[in-house]
């Protein structure tokens, strides 16, 4: 299966006094690549607030490869490896696009939980038919 793939660039506010990517944004990048993601499904975080519904990162492991750079243009992957009842364990990949080198491996567990108390509850079932059938997005 395809990843989904959305390119973003590094600017100057990812970058440390060096012109090197800050570690911790690697994992605004992932952020972002898993909110394009559930968008392509037809799930926008505004509505599922609306929904009283949130996803929130359990855990998650990184490992760091190779450093992004100022004006780096990068390519973020994302697959779904596994849908449980109440979380997603995404993949995610940081890659240079002109290089193809890979920045940044991470495995995220994502919680789905109630947004007014905080507690999990069960991913929505049109969100799960939506997951199996678009596994990689549009």
């Amino acid at each position: 299966m395809s990843p989904f793939v959305i390119n973003t660039r590094v600017y100057f506010e990812d970058t440390d006094a060096g012109g090197i990517v800050y570690y911790v944004n690697y994992l605004k990048f992932m952020e972002r690549a898993r909110t394009e993601y559930l968008r392509a499904l037809g799930f926008e975080q505004k509505r599922m607030f609306e929904d009283n519904l949130m996803f929130v990162v359990h855990s998650l492991n990184a490992r760091y490869h190779s450093p992004a750079r100022l004006d780096d243009l990068l390519r973020l992957e994302l697959r779904v490896n596994r849908t449980a009842r109440s979380y997603l364990l995404f993949e995610q990949r940081v890659l240079n696009q002109d290089s193809g080198d890979l920045l940044c491996l991470a495995e995220v567990k994502v919680a789905c939980l109630r947004a007014d108390g905080m507690k999990p509850c069960a991913i929505p079932e049109s969100m799960r038919t939506a997951l199996a059938d678009g596994a990689s997005a549009p």
